[in-house]
Formats: C-alpha cells, sequence, structure tokens
C-alpha cells in the first residue's frame, strides 16, 4: 500500500508505520519544488502515515504568518535550506481559521533560534510560532502531535 503522495514510488507501510528512504524524500522534493508556481510561497505536502498522523514535507519559500495550533505540537526536521524560528511570546490579532490553527499579525515577546540542515524543532501546542525564510527556502519534515494532556 502507497502512502506516499504520487510521484513517490517505493513509500510504503510496514504494519502501523510509514517508511520512505532517502532517495523517496529527495524525489518527493523535486517533484514539490517542480510543481510550485513561481509567486507560490509554501507547499506541504505528506510523505509517510499511520491513520491520522503525518508525516509531511514542508517547503517554505516566504515566510507565512505566525500560528498557533491549540491542540497538537509541532515536530520537524529541517532537511534542507536556512530560516528562522520565533516561538513562545504573545501572538498579536489572533484569527481562529478551523479548529486546529489560529494565525496572527506578529509575535511579541517569542524566542529567535536560527535554522539549518539537521536542526530538530518541538513546539508545544498552545505556543505560538513563526519560520522566517534566509536565502532560497526552507525545508522540513513535519509533524502534527496530539498536545500533551
Amino acid at each position: 500500500m502507497l502512502l506516499a503522495a504520487p510521484g513517490v514510488a517505493g513509500a510504503q507501510a510496514a504494519g502501523p508505520s510509514g517508511f520512505a528512504s532517502a532517495a523517496d524524500v529527495q524525489t518527493q522534493l523535486r517533484d514539490m519544488l517542480a510543481a510550485m508556481k513561481p509567486d507560490q510561497g509554501f507547499m506541504w505536502r505528506p510523505l509517510v502515515r499511520d491513520g491520522a498522523t503525518v508525516a509531511a514535507i514542508e517547503i517554505w519559500k516566504k515566510p507565512g504568518r505566525p500560528a498557533v495550533h491549540p491542540a497538537e505540537a509541532e515536530y520537524a526536521i529541517v532537511l534542507e535550506g536556512a530560516g528562522t524560528l520565533v516561538s513562545g511570546g504573545t501572538m498579536t490579532d489572533p484569527k481562529v481559521k478551523n479548529a486546529n490553527l489560529t494565525e496572527g499579525g506578529q509575535i511579541e515577546g517569542g524566542e529567535t533560534r536560527t535554522l539549518g540542515p539537521g536542526d530538530v524543532i518541538l513546539v508545544p501546542a498552545g505556543v505560538p510560532h513563526w519560520f522566517g525564510i534566509t536565502g532560497e527556502r526552507l525545508v522540513l519534515l513535519g509533524v502534527k502531535l496530539p498536545g500533551a494532556k
């Protein structure tokens, strides 16, 4: 059973978890970059999944809006590129987009970290965060996890 997006051969389920080889990751990344429109700032595509839990490749070419996921922690590994993570503090002008996403204007009082390949990120549920882009793009392998109860 294939669990990856179309065009990613070989990403298969093995029992309750999925698997994608390094070659699968690179193929999906190339396909996503080719599919992005010149002015498109963000693309997200599942790589492997286990039911509702999805590990996805995220390509950021432009910064998004500050966000909060009220019931989900966000775990990510930087695959390539460089950027900045601002997390914590208070998000101004929050607007609920859906049950799992609130976006805002900016983050006041957050901690700023420089991001590069191999860095690991864990933003707890309910914590404001924002990704800035340094250079051409920031590529993450990201997973949303249920927040602690």
